[in-house]
């Protein structure tokens, strides 16, 4: 299958919410505590993407992948407060914000230079397994003018993603595990940062 790969804030009005509900679909079980409603979880995260930080994949119109793509110096995302608020709840959207500001928004430790950071990478529901996340990150690995590609903490059982990078030729080059309370809770037991360097 051919996708068509744009920056988001050149994919149309309607990207937002079709990546907010992939952005619901691929990052459950991260956001679990926080609702178990997909739908919840796509409007109260909407409104967070940086879209001139992001790339879609798009096929007959629709954003079939994403991922964005920072020189680390800002932030692919900013959440709002008042919004998932708005979404989640007094406590559990303060609560959100409050946990998640420092998980989403970390800019790259020396950031600057050659290298960038490869984040927030998903695949709609129904084109998962077409290469639509691949064509993204290959499009990436070709046009963007960095030599060094970091893709952060990437769960250790999220086993299509690590395949997918594997191919496209990115290698550990660190990890940490979780604690053990939160891997018996969501059956994590490493993150795994991936390196890709251009020849």
């Amino acid at each position: 299958m051919t996708f068509t790969i744009i920056r988001a804030d050149q994919a149309g009005a309607d990207v937002r919410t079709q990546m907010a509900e992939i952005f619901a679909d691929g990052f459950t079980q991260w956001l679990h505590y926080f609702s178990k409603d997909r739908n919840r979880i796509a409007k109260a995260f909407a409104h967070m993407f940086v879209l001139d930080q992001f790339y879609v994949a798009l096929q007959d119109g629709q954003v079939a992948a994403m991922a964005a793509c920072t020189d680390g110096t800002a932030t692919s995302v900013r959440l709002d407060s008042a919004q998932l608020r708005k979404h989640l709840g007094l406590i559990r959207g303060t609560f959100a914000g409050m946990v998640l500001q420092k998980e989403f928004e970390q800019l790259l430790h020396n950031p600057g230079g050659d290298k960038c950071s490869i984040e927030f990478v998903g695949t709609a529901l129904p084109y998962r397994g077409q290469g639509a996340a691949s064509a993204i990150i290959q499009y990436l690995l070709q046009h963007a003018a960095f030599k060094e590609f970091l893709i952060e903490e990437v769960a250790d059982t999220n086993e299509p993603a690590m395949r997918l990078y594997a191919k496209l030729g990115f290698q550990e080059y660190n990890s940490k595990a979780m604690p053990e309370k939160h891997a018996r809770k969501n059956g994590i037991n490493r993150l795994v940062s991936l390196r890709y360097m251009k020849p």
